[in-house]
This record gives C-alpha cells, structure tokens and sequence, in this order.
C-alpha cells in the first residue's frame, strides 16, 4: 500500500524585516490607535499635569444625517451608511463642542485624519488640518461659525487625496502636550473621488452624464445580436448597505498600498485583476462550460449586491460569471467609489487576436469550412466597461473613457487584467501607449479572413475578407433613459473612410498585423436575411443571392447551422445542407434570387440549446464559373418569454406593499430545478426562490411583502433561470412616495 502524498504546505511567510523599516500598509480596515497624549517632553512619574484648564473636547458630531448640510451637497444621500460619506476636493463640516468657548487667539486645536496602518505626513495618510490661518494643511480647514460652546469647522479635502475609510480624531495643543479624543468609530468618514470637482482627476462636466455614471443605480445590458438586440436590467447597487465597504475590501485583499488608492488610473486598474478570481482569489470565478452545479448561474443574476456581499463576507470567490457579469459588478466598484463608469457592449468581438487583426476561417477546395482547423472565434457580443479619467501620463487628447475589462481573457504584465486604455488612443490607432491597447483595438477592429487550402500542399490562399463584420456596433445605455447609444464612433471611424485606413496603417506601426491582401471581389452577393424568432419556434431560413454579372452563375453552397455559445463557440451542428443554385444573369437591373426551402424545426436545435440561445448559421459557396468564393453569416438570438413583474399596494417609504412575480411555462416540456430571484433598489434586497417543477402549461406565482426605505423613482427586476431556459427577464418600474 502506498503511503498518501504529503499535504500541500501553505508557502512560508516571508517578512518585511531587513527591506524596510516597516510593512507597506494595505490595509483599509486595520489601522493603529493614535494615542490620546503626545507628549512634548519628559513627563515624570506622576504623568501629565492636570490639563483642566486648557481647551476640553466633550462632543465631535459628523453632521453625517442625510438632512444635514454634507450628504445633499456631496451627493451621498443615497448611500445606505451610518457613516459620513463626502467627495474629495470639496467642503464638508463637523461640529466640535469643547467645555467653554474657543478663543482663536489663546486655543489651538486641530482635526486630524488617519488611513492604514502606519500613518505618516509625508506619506499622505496621516492629515492634521488646522484652522488657523498662519498654519498650512495638506486638507485646507477653516472655522465657519463659532456659537458659545460650539465651534462648526469646514473642511476640505485635497482633490487628489487617499480614497477609503478614515478615521477622525480632535486634538488640542496644550503647553505639555497635545490631547485628542479617544477612538470612535461613529466618526469614521469615507472620502470618495469627485467627478463634481474640477481638481480631481475623474472630473466629468457634463452633468447628465455624471449623473448617469456615478448616481443611477440600475442599468441596462445590451445582448444578443447588432440587429436584433435584447437588454436586460442590473441592479448595481452601489448604494446599498455593505457595498462600500465590500469595494475597499477587494482593494484590501489585493494588498494595494494605500498611498496608490488616491490614483483612479491604478485603481482601475487594479480592479480589473481584481474582478475575477485569476491570480488572486478575486471576486467572481468564470464559467462557460454551461455546468453550474456549484454556483449561481451567470444568467441567474439580478444585481451586483448579493454577489460583493457573499465575496466580503465569505473572503471567497463567488460562482459564476460571464462577461456581463464582470461588466456589472466592475460597474457597481468604479461608481461606489465616485468614478464615473459605464457598461458598453461590442457586437462581433474578436478574441484571439493579441496583436493580430486577422480572424481566421479555413474553407476547402470546395468552399466548405474546414472546421478541425478553424480555430479563431469571434464572440457575439462581448461587455466591458468605460471609466472617465484624465491621464496625465499620456499626451494631452487622451483623457477622457479609459476602456477597462474585468473578463479573464488575456494576460497583461503576467495577470488577467485589461486597461484602462484611451478609447481615443484606440480610434486613432496610437496602441502603443498603456494599458493594453492593442487587444482592445483588436477586439473592434480584427478583419475576418477566409482562406482556401489547397489539398495538396495545405498552403493557404486567402479568398475573402470581410472588414466589417468585426465590431459591427459598440453601444451603452442613454444618460436618464432606458434606450441605448451607438458609441461605435468613438471607437473606430466609418468603414472604408481615409481616416480608417489612416489608422489602421498607424496601427501596423506598432505592431498589430492583418490581411494585405485584397482578393477582387465576387460577382455574386449573399445575404442571410434577419429573422426574429422564438425558443421552441419551426422556422424557414432565406438565402438572397444577387447576380451582379451579366451571365449565369451556378453556386454550390454549404449551409450549416450550429448551436454556438454566445462566444462563438460552437456547441453542435443540427443542420447542413448543401444546394446547388443557378442564377440568370443581371439584365440590367438588380435582381435576387431567394432560396427560401431550408426548414429548421425546433425538435432539430432544442435538445442541444445551450445557454443563451444562440444558433449561427453559415453559408459559403463557389461559383462554378469563376471560382470565387462567397459567404454569409447570421446569428439568431432566440426570444425567450418574458416574466412579469406586478406591484400592488401603496409604493411608500415605511409601508409594507406586496410584489408579485408570475410566469407560465409556454412549451410542451417540463422546467427543472428553476430559480427566480427578485430585487430593487431601495425597496427590496436580493431575493430567490427554487422551484423543483413548472409543468408544461403550468404557471407560478411568487408574492413577497416588501417595504420601501426611501422615496424616489425605482425598479424592481427579476429572473428565472433553469438548464433548459436562460436569459428570462421581467422588471417593474415604481416611484416610492415619502
């Protein structure tokens, strides 16, 4: 019998001792204990002197109440938190009440600000701010009235200041020392970046925009295909309680020194490893194998709350997430902490492509796709996020969206992370300035390459490309409204404009290679229709053929159609077909052929769907005449049913009210093991329920009791997911009355 392998030894700790006088503080949450006397001197054996005569501090009040002067003017009133929540690089105030009136000429005393471990002055983590005009603070301070007892000090933090929890204290000066106020968490404050403030480095002007991007709690994320796109609604509930601190909690776990934590370009950019569980036991662990015995499927979130709850909580990865995910819950960490952010969606994206602009698919002497060696896929959509910021470490015109990505795809600097990159620097195609431009460039601007091989010697001729089907569309949601933007502009100048081809030349510069060659073009034109269609659906699929020659074509043609994963992956193939089509020639006007007999029955896909629904037809062909070779493709997102979502009852702040989500099972099968979940801001926390059965034609209903905590225009969205049925969504809109 053979003796057990020894467990695996966690690796020895190694300590800082003999590199540096002390560790690198990184963490947000420990911090030391400022002593309550700093002597100035020797003291003797019996202490201090008695300090009774001298300035006694009795009360620190915050004003941190969302009726009070700092939450409305720092636009944190929505944060759930029993802390006071300001913006760096504006005023704030605080009421301090000693035992006796101050008297400027006679008192000094100070408001002092620490962060980590290891506070020190010249690291910036340790602020004394005094408000006597001949004393310099880094944090300027400033006494705004002083009544009796009462003195109201405003204070104000420097625009490039440590973001995270600080803690407060109150000393004052005497002749033997310097006497503050005892720890007290009560009066712990966070500071967040300032879009709002011109000072700071995540400055954005305009106000729909800031007010979108930093305020707005529930979003859209677009999916599916460019021409028939579908959304579904995410509660990013960075207001919700727990989530702030769950975010400095991601930047504690990845040791971040604290002295980085005022800089958003590293930050973000942390994050972006952060974000997935790859190299660091991030927050979310990603999943595409369509398996999520042991987690939550990534389908089957509603928001961001419940997954940076259970992450700080648990100090653990969450299961699963796919791109939207990261996208999201990335999302929620940049607007908690005041950077303004966006989710946007790429339709078409390529991925294998670091430095290369060239998506490969190989066709036979027949033109047919040799699929054993078509490797390269293109995703059919693919989310990733964009946080305004200036970057002084670039030429000036490249502040601005920085493009940031939290999906583990690609190493950079040897981690899963990617970004922030200029969106300007990537539609002007200058890759070479930090941080991963050349795949994100890729990713909007790869041409699909068609080559043909010959049997004989397996060389490859390239036959077709297609330049525009890569990064067909880049769209995020509208400021103040639930419609969505093209931004594709701001990533890439039009098709076939001087500019595009200025760029794409520039871009070779440094590095990124593509197709030279220019195969002519062929005298007959195929297009695959749009077809909008339901799960479960019998459909019909068109091929148009266009003779643009002025005699007959004869085309062979090779339809497949597969069920792919919505990274272009393809799971089965459940039709192939292979027509022979003759076509008269052009007699001086345009004319199409339509090839409309290609039946697909559901019976023929639904047993092999996977989880989003996606069928991708391909049809490629030789013209018997010339040898040229034609194609086309098409992604079918398959519609699911919806959800709906009722509320019933008075929507006010305090009083219970009833929601009410129903569904009916529309198809002639049984739903298994079903989840729906349910939540909104403000008015209900993450919820779900499992259903083991919804027979066919049956029906569920869920009615919970919630209770709204504050007033104003909300949401409450729901999902339900199972194996056999993803991507189900129903939301309910609401206005909480006061």
């Amino acid at each position: 019998m053979s003796n057990p392998e020894p467990a695996a030894q966690p690796p020895p700790q190694v300590s800082h001792r003999g590199r540096s006088a002390a560790p690198i503080a990184s963490s947000n949450a420990e911090g030391e204990e400022v002593p309550e006397f700093d002597s100035f001197g020797i003291i003797g054996p019996r202490g201090p002197p008695p300090l009774r005569e001298f300035l006694d501090i009795w009360d620190v009040n915050m004003l941190r109440r969302p009726d009070e002067v700092n939450t409305p003017q720092h636009s944190t009133h929505l944060y759930a938190s029993d802390h006071l929540i300001v913006r760096r690089g504006q005023e704030f105030q605080l009421k301090v009440t000693f035992d006796r009136p101050y008297k400027p000429s006679d008192d000094q005393f100070a408001v002092e600000f620490v962060i980590g471990g290891s506070p020190q002055y010249s690291k910036g983590t340790y602020i004394p701010v005094s408000v006597a005009k001949d004393r310099q603070s880094p944090w300027a301070g400033r006494v705004v009235d002083s009544t009796d007892n009462v003195v109201t000090v405003g204070i104000t933090p420097a625009p490039d200041c440590i973001v995270g929890k600080w803690r407060t204290y109150v000393a004052v000066v005497t002749p033997y020392g310097i006497r503050r106020t005892r720890r007290d968490e009560s009066r712990d404050l966070y500071v967040l970046f300032n879009a709002w403030a011109t000072g700071d480095s995540v400055f954005l002007d305009d106000a729909d925009e800031r007010e979108e991007c930093v305020l707005n709690e529930v979003g859209v994320i677009y999916h599916g295909a460019y021409d028939d796109m579908s959304e579904r609604p995410w509660n990013f509930g960075q207001f919700d309680y727990g989530v702030l601190d769950a975010c400095l909690f991601i930047m504690d776990k990845a040791a971040m020194p604290i002295t980085n934590r005022g800089d958003a370009i590293k930050v973000a950019r942390k994050a972006s490893a952060m974000l997935n569980s790859h190299d660091d036991d991030g927050v979310l662990v990603g999943n595409w194998s369509g398996d999520y015995t042991y987690g939550v499927a990534p389908t089957s979130w509603t928001g961001s709350t419940e997954i940076l709850l259970n992450y700080s909580s648990s100090k653990t990865p969450v299961c699963y997430a796919q791109c939207w995910v990261y996208a999201a819950v990335f999302n929620t960490f940049l607007r908690c902490l005041g950077i303004p952010a966006r989710v946007v969606t790429n339709f078409f994206s390529a991925h294998d492509n670091d430095g290369n602009l060239k998506t490969d698919v190989i066709l036979d002497e027949n033109g047919r796709i040799d699929k054993h060696r078509t490797k390269d896929s293109i995703w059919n959509y693919h989310c990733w996020n964009e946080c305004y910021m200036s970057r002084p470490d670039l030429p000036q015109g490249f502040g601005g969206w920085q493009a940031v990505d939290a999906t583990p795809q690609e190493t950079s600097d040897g981690i899963y992370r990617c970004g922030p990159a200029s969106v300007q620097a990537i539609k002007h195609g200058q890759i070479c300035f930090p941080f991963d431009a050349p795949f994100l460039f890729a990713e909007v601007n790869s041409d699909v390459v068609f080559y043909s091989r010959n049997p004989r010697d397996g060389t490859l001729e390239p036959v077709k490309v297609n330049s525009s089907h890569v990064g067909r569309m880049v769209v995020t949601k509208v400021p103040g409204q639930d419609a969505r933007r093209d931004i594709t502009d701001q990533y890439k100048f039009p098709e076939g404009s001087p500019e595009e081809r200025t760029v794409l030349e520039k871009a070779e510069e440094y590095g990124c290679h593509r197709e030279k060659a220019t195969p002519p073009e062929a005298d007959v034109e195929l297009d695959m229709p749009l077809m909008e269609v339901r799960v479960g659906d019998d459909f019909e699929l068109k091929l148009e053929f266009n003779n643009t020659s002025d005699q007959a074509r004869t085309v062979d043609v090779y339809v497949s159609g597969n069920v792919v994963y919505y990274t272009g992956v393809t799971s089965s193939e459940f039709l192939f077909k292979t027509p022979r089509v003759i076509l008269d020639p052009k007699k001086g006007r345009r004319t199409k052929h339509i090839l409309s007999h290609l039946c697909v029955h559901s019976q023929d896909y639904m047993r092999k769907l996977v989880e989003q629904a996606n069928l991708h037809f391909i049809a490629t062909g030789k013209v018997k005449e010339t040898g040229q070779i034609i194609t086309s493709m098409r992604v079918v997102t398959l519609h699911t049913p919806k959800l709906s979502v009722e509320v019933s009852g008075l929507a006010k702040v305090s009083e219970e009210m009833m929601v009410t989500v129903e569904f009916t099972n529309p198809f002639k099968f049984n739903l298994e093991d079903v989840y729906v979940r349910v939540e909104g801001p403000g008015v209900m926390p993450p919820k779900y329920k499992h259903y083991s059965l919804i027979t066919a034609g049956s029906s569920l209903t869920w009615t919970e009791g919630v209770t709204p905590r504050r007033a104003g225009p909300t949401k409450l969205m729901a999902s339900l997911d199972c194996a056999a049925l993803r991507q189900v969504y129903g939301q309910a809109q609401l206005t909480v009355k006061p």
